[in-house]
């Protein structure tokens, strides 16, 4: 029997996700949103049209908003559902997902605002940290309608005056909130020595905190897809990673696997970037910047555009941490500069190959690799260490940029 979640942009339906009667997934624009002349896409890959959006070409998006790998294996044995079936998972925990939209159940209004927090005390967020690594997002806890792509430990928070809280029912959030993991040695400082760093060399980027509770590390990353207005409410900006927005599904976001390169995302920029000579600069940035620190994971879904109003634009940089500073991890990049994968083999050639491939000059990016080299390692020697993951990593870094001025 086919079964219906309304979809919803910020407060407005505009569709329908429909499993139907052979458990395909499929998408219908609804007529009303179709026929307002304020109507969006909800994707890049799902353009405004009458016709239905089969599986295939819906799923990018859809299986996007959810979490991944062994995490969607976890969420989905602790609601006794099928870690396969992305229409009951959207049914389950997509209340407060990335970006602005919600999914309600077939027939079922949007309630209206009357947003709910339930405030932790230390004990309470202790014990959730200790929890996540085997209930991701919080899966099947009362009231939490929780989703987070990825394949990393993190959960949904509100924090105002230094307060967490969990949203309950589909309450806006304004953090993401990621414990240390004890297989890699100081994760959260890590990405947060990483995240700063980009900040220093003027690169836009999350913005970033570490704390602590009882003994238990964890980062605190405040949404770009979130503001506030005057009276302190919280307001959902709709956003999409790449992926999404090309239409791969997340089981394919490494390039090697047949997910996006560059050359996509340098092309999906220029096609809809409201300002597409400023963010392909920015994404160029982003690319010489994870190569010289050694952040080998930048896929697909680690760049999103992020829609404000009638604006489209590249989103600011997240998820960035060094990978090269843990030997066990592979030392393949997730997305080739000029046709190679490993970091140690590229060239000022390979750079010259990204600029071509890209519409881009060639001295341009060639020179921008240097310069850059040179304003990570000024700003290193002016960031705060704060610990000692922090001092090797510098260390690490310094090392990568000497070699690539050498080279360049």
């Amino acid at each position: 029997m086919a079964r219906t979640l309304e979809v919803y942009l910020h407060q407005e339906r505009v569709g329908q996700l429909i499993q139907d009667d052979h458990g395909q997934m499929v998408f219908d624009y609804a007529e009303s949103w179709l026929t307002n002349p304020q109507a969006v896409a909800l994707s890049h890959s799902l353009p405004l049209r009458p016709e239905r959006y089969t599986r295939n070409e819906c799923r990018g998006f859809f299986s996007g908003i959810l979490p991944e790998a062994g995490k969607r294996e976890m969420v989905a044995r602790n609601l006794g559902i099928s870690a396969r079936n992305d229409f009951a998972m959207l049914e389950q925990i997509g209340g407060e997902c990335a970006g602005a939209v919600t999914f309600m159940p077939e027939g079922e209004p949007l309630p209206a605002r009357d947003d709910h927090y339930r405030e932790l005390t230390e004990q309470e967020l202790a014990r959730i940290l200790q929890e996540l690594p085997h209930r991701p997002l919080m899966a099947g806890e009362q009231g939490v309608r929780l989703s987070l792509a990825g394949a990393q430990d993190k959960i949904a928070v509100h924090v105002s005056d230094e307060r967490i809280s969990i949203p309950l029912g589909g309450a806006p959030s304004t953090h993401i909130l990621k414990p240390a993991i004890e297989r890699f040695e100081g994760l959260v400082f890590n990405e947060s020595f990483c995240m700063q760093l980009a900040a220093a060399v003027k690169i836009p980027s999350a913005r970033v905190s570490v704390h602590q509770v009882q003994g238990i590390d964890y980062l605190l990353v405040a949404r770009y897809d979130r503001t506030h207005d005057e009276t302190g409410t919280v307001h959902r900006l709709h956003q999409e990673d790449f992926c999404q927005a090309l239409g791969f599904v997340s089981e394919t976001k490494y390039q090697a696997e047949g997910g996006p390169g560059l050359k996509d995302c340098m092309k999906l920029l220029r096609a809809v970037s409201s300002i597409p000579v400023i963010d392909l600069q920015r994404l160029l940035d982003a690319v010489i910047f994870n190569f010289l620190i050694g952040n080998n994971d930048a896929h697909g879904k680690n760049f999103s555009l992020l829609y404000d109003g009638e604006a489209i634009r590249l989103a600011p940089l997240y998820d960035v941490l060094s990978t090269a500073f843990y030997p066990e991890l592979s030392r393949k990049m997730a997305m080739k500069i000029g046709g190679e994968y490993q970091a140690e083999n590229i060239f000022p050639r390979h750079f010259e190959t990204l600029a071509e491939d890209a519409g881009l000059g060639k001295a341009l990016v060639r020179n921008r690799v240097g310069d850059l080299a040179k304003l990570v390692m000024a700003s290193l020697e002016e960031l705060e260490i704060k610990n000692p993951v922090a001092e090797k990593l510098a260390e690490l870094i310094t090392e990568r940029c000497r070699t690539v001025l050498i080279r360049f």
